[in-house]
């Protein structure tokens, strides 16, 4: 056997043993090894795809849906560097991520040498682990070797820290496997341990954090961020203290009494300074609107729940940072504040339904808000960066049963379509319901090659709702709209109908007009594209309007 085909199958073995089961493999020469030995592995699924971007991201989303780490796989030079948009993405949502770059052999690195860059810590401090394997050699100690770096590797992407590590592997020729007769025997067995066991273990979880118990104060508020967190310490401190819960779609805290029109009464400056916190607590990533950041920026104290090492505090105003919160002792929810926080919201978000079922035609926070209304209980919603997952924000009530994720660890619109496959795959593999993506025009055609599944792939049961309201709809709610270039530089017009791109990669299409058909386009299957079409300035418009009625209906309440 030769060395590449014996390191890869060693490797890929033993992250089967650690608990490897998807991978993406993107086409190349330099990673044959790599890519035969996992398609041969009978415990990994492989997902292929042309396109290293659209690659990484479908891992990202395979890994981000199932909470497991997913092998990514390229070949050498500018493939590598194709993955490094979705490995940020990885580093900053927290998001376990192996990735496995073939690359050539020293003696032709720096020699001008054809697909040959330096691979070398190629993704700088965005991954938790990296490791050049070095040259595979056919001397004894080589199966050690491989087998606890693999281990290594796999535990370094996570639970305590999750994210993305990186293997730099250089395999010299031959790459395919010369399994036949007269072919060299390896001087050592390639086997692992018995029973199908890992090299090495460690601890599967981190123990429980014993909670810290918040201040007794009447005026505090939880603030819920996006993150993969358990919702229900949050949803008992709210019950327990009647502080407003304030979740962000992607924080998956909007359930029950959440306060599900928080962003419009903060952008409300008379509510926002009568509201003023004695104690803000929060937890995930916080950081989807102005209106939020600003309101932490006055709290009186602020207690962060994270690991003190890497925790999110965007505005820098956290005091303490703790690993759980409990509710005080004797702590009293039927308050002044808390009945002041829930009349408000009712009101606001009675005037938010009046404004938007004023018109049956679909505007975008109406598909918003909608769509996370009517998915079926055991849906995923994946929510694209930019207006999509600011609508839901804006418009969406609360809500349980559906599970909403989106790429809010750098917030790019690039492999946004690709990420929401991989969630889908892995969401149905593990025995969850359809998928639905929200995403913009330019998010679509940034990533049209998601859409390019190959028809031995596994595909998935998505349907990716796009708004096409022909350009960047989100610079039209700020400052420079006004600016005489804005339409060329910023609106950046297009004219490309979603129509167009269903057709490129061969998966159906329907265009959604009125909100009423809106439960039917719902119950179709496959891979399917379902286009409402808006216009930039009017969803503008129509979001300054619903502030407008949140302003009128807290006025009227004295709020």
């Amino acid at each position: 056997m030769n060395p590449s085909t014996a390191m890869a199958r060693v490797l890929v073995d033993e992250l089967a043993r650690c608990g490897l089961a998807e991978a993406v493999v993107a086409p190349g020469s330099r990673s044959t090894p790599l890519a035969l030995a996992l398609v041969a592995h009978p415990r990994v699924r492989v997902h292929v795809r042309i396109d290293e971007r659209s690659a990484a991201f479908c891992a990202l989303g395979l890994a981000r849906a199932s909470r497991r780490a997913v092998a990514l796989v390229c070949t050498s030079g500018t493939a590598a560097a194709n993955f490094h948009p979705a490995v940020m993405e990885a580093d900053h949502a927290g998001v376990p991520l192996l990735v496995l770059t073939a690359d050539r052999p020293p003696e032709l690195r720096g020699t001008g040498a054809n697909q040959t860059v330096d691979q070398i810590r190629l993704y700088g401090p965005a991954v938790r682990f990296f490791a050049e394997a070095g040259v595979p050699e056919p001397v004894p100690g080589m199966v050690a070797y491989w087998r606890s770096l693999a281990c290594r590797a796999w535990a370094a992407t996570g639970p305590d820290h999750p994210g993305p590590v990186h293997l730099n592997l250089a395999f010299r020729d031959p790459l395919v496997p010369d399994d036949g007769p007269g072919a060299p025997a390896w001087p050592e067995p390639l086997d692992g341990r018995g029973d199908g066991a890992p090299w090495f273990t460690g601890p599967a979880v981190p123990h429980e954090p014993e909670p810290v118990r918040a201040p007794a104060v009447e005026r505090g508020v939880i603030v819920c961020g996006d993150g993969d967190y358990d919702p229900v310490p949050y949803l008992a401190l709210s019950a327990r203290t009647g502080w407003p819960l304030l979740a962000e779609p992607t924080s998956n805290v909007r359930r029950a009494e959440a306060a599900s029109a928080y962003r419009e009464l903060l952008a409300n400056p008379g509510f926002a300074r009568d509201h003023v916190p004695d104690l803000v607590v929060s937890v995930g990533r916080p950081g989807l609107s102005r209106q939020l950041m600003s309101y932490l920026r006055t709290a009186r104290q602020h207690i962060a729940v994270g690991d003190p090492r890497h925790f999110a505090d965007p505005v820098r105003t956290a005091c303490q940072v703790v690993p759980a919160v409990a509710a005080p002792e004797g702590a009293d929810p039927d308050t002044a504040w808390a009945a002041s926080w829930r009349r408000a919201d009712a009101a606001a978000r009675a005037a938010v339904d009046r404004v938007l079922d004023a018109e049956e035609a679909l505007s975008e926070p109406r598909l918003a808000r909608d769509l996370a209304a009517q998915l079926p209980n055991g849906a995923l919603l994946f929510a694209g960066s930019s207006m999509p997952i600011r609508d839901l924000d804006g418009a969406m009530d609360a809500r349980c049963g559906v599970r909403i994720i989106g790429n809010r660890g750098v917030s790019g619109i690039d492999g946004t379509v690709s990420t929401a496959v991989g969630a889908a795959l892995a969401h149905q593999a593990d025995g969850g319901g359809p998928a639905y993506a929200l995403l913009g025009d330019l998010a679509v055609l940034h990533d049209q090659n998601g859409l390019v599944i190959g028809p031995d792939e596994p595909r998935p049961d998505l349907a990716v709702m796009v708004v096409n309201n022909d350009g960047g709809g989100i610079f039209s709610g700020l400052e420079q709209a006004g600016h005489p270039d804005f339409e060329r530089v910023f609106g950046t017009p297009h004219g490309v109908s979603m129509e167009r791109v269903a057709a490129m990669a061969d998966v159906g299409y329907t265009r959604l007009e009125w909100a009423s058909d809106l439960p039917k386009a719902l119950l179709g299957e496959g891979l399917r594209i379902i286009e409402v079409r808006t216009g930039r300035s009017d969803s503008a418009a129509l979001r300054a309007r619903i502030q407008q009625a949140v302003d009128r209906a807290l006025g009227e309440l004295g709020e």
